[in-house]
């Protein structure tokens, strides 16, 4: 019963004093706003980072170290047609997809249009992976379009619409220069790209297309990254693993000089990065906190200097050094948390906008919420606690006398 009466006599005190509540509050409230504002963009910078990622999950490369070629590499280092033969015949169940690693980059005019293309070798089915990429018009590239180094290529729907006017091209050829030679290529697909957090970001002005990678690199030609889809199935560290030991070995190269990357790997650096600088920029805005815990000892002061006269009759009929303590610092307290409440209800607000604003799902962490929560009330009792104790200090008789 004392415990409600407390919360009644410190509520109706906030009540009284509305502004100066409010503004012994704003530390908290900004405080807490951002964190919580803070740690949910970062969480939902994490969900879209992780769902870019899907589809991914059995993708991984194994490539040079460039750390362990300061003297330049040898091209009997680099990973040539047959290694990759090697690599499929000895995972045949790992392997699901791989190929060398090549691209070309050319200008192209198409009548009175001009515009700059960006290709990617592939192997046959590539499309049947990438699941970033769907195709809308045509076909994937096939065997036969490797093997036989044909002149093909698979374009994004934006390419086509720029130069043609119109999504479905296929049998149309684009003008191009690979490794120097002039080529006219056949569009027989056309793709469209998922919609993507990253799309805004590639500001080169230029269009993508995959080509055979037969006519990206010479025959006699190395390149330094294999590209593989392995089994989904399988642990993915492992077959990465694998795959860079057997190559490794084969190529009898020094240990180190291959390493290999999955695209868990990749995810997980971008997670972690991701998190420390919440966390860092997170610990940056509580400091904020710190000056709102001040706001409240020093108002938690004055208002004991208010009410000297009221805990002298408190005292005097009876109330004992404990429920005067437990008086301010329950009022500190409900400060504090308000304040808590408040931040948390604007810091989730203000990552709903924001994230609403960047087409970016908002992710709300239960767990930093409750923390916030937790925190505030931390702040009211550590700050209240030298206030109330000067409170119920006071000799009864000497607060009668104050004026």
């Amino acid at each position: 019963m004392l415990l409600i009466e407390n919360i009644k006599l410190a509520l109706s005190a906030i009540k009284v004093n509305k502004m100066r509540s409010f503004l012994t509050m704003l530390g908290i409230i900004i405080g807490i706003s951002s964190v919580i504002a803070i740690t949910s963009i970062g969480d939902s910078a994490k969900g879209a980072v992780t769902k870019e990622f899907e589809g991914f999950n059995a993708n991984m490369y194994v490539m040079l170290n460039w750390e362990m070629t300061e003297d330049g590499v040898e091209e009997k280092d680099l990973f040539y047609r047959d290694d990759l033969e090697a690599l499929k015949a000895r995972f045949p169940d790992e392997v699901k997809y791989a190929v060398l690693y090549a691209s070309a980059s050319s200008e192209t005019k198409i009548g009175r249009l001009k515009g700059k293309f960006e290709m990617s070798g592939i192997d046959a089915d590539y499309f049947k992976f990438d699941i970033k990429n769907k195709l809308i018009y045509g076909r994937n590239i096939n065997k036969s379009d490797v093997a036989g180094k044909k002149g093909v290529i698979v374009i994004d729907d934006k390419a086509a619409q720029f130069f043609f006017n119109k999504k479905n091209i296929v049998g149309k050829t684009i003008p191009v220069t690979i490794r120097g030679d002039n080529v006219d290529l056949t569009v027989v697909g056309v793709y469209e790209q998922e919609k993507s957090v990253f799309s805004g970001l590639d500001s080169s002005g230029s269009y993508s297309g995959y080509i055979p990678y037969t006519i990206a690199i010479g025959e006699d030609e190395g390149s330094s990254i294999i590209d593989i889809y392995a089994n989904e199935e399988l642990d993915q560290s492992k077959q990465a693993e694998d795959f860079k030991n057997y190559l490794t070995k084969i190529k009898k190269v020094p240990e180190g000089l291959y390493k290999s990357e999955t695209a868990e790997s990749q995810l997980g650096t971008i997670n972690n990065i991701l998190g420390i600088l919440s966390i860092a920029i997170g610990a940056i805005a509580a400091i904020s906190l710190l000056v709102g815990g001040i706001g409240i000892m020093n108002i938690m002061l004055v208002s004991v200097t208010e009410r000297t006269r009221e805990i002298g009759i408190r005292k005097s009929l009876g109330a004992q050094t404990k429920d005067i303590l437990t008086q301010f610092l329950i009022e500190a307290m409900i400060l504090s948390i308000i304040g808590g409440l408040i931040g948390i209800g604007i810091g989730v607000g203000i990552a709903a906008i924001g994230m609403t604003i960047a087409g970016i799902g908002v992710v709300i962490n239960p767990m930093a919420i409750l923390v916030a929560v937790a925190f505030s009330a931390f702040v009211g009792i550590f700050f209240g606690i030298f206030p109330a104790r000067k409170a119920a200090r006071l000799d009864p008789i000497e607060a009668l006398r104050y004026e």
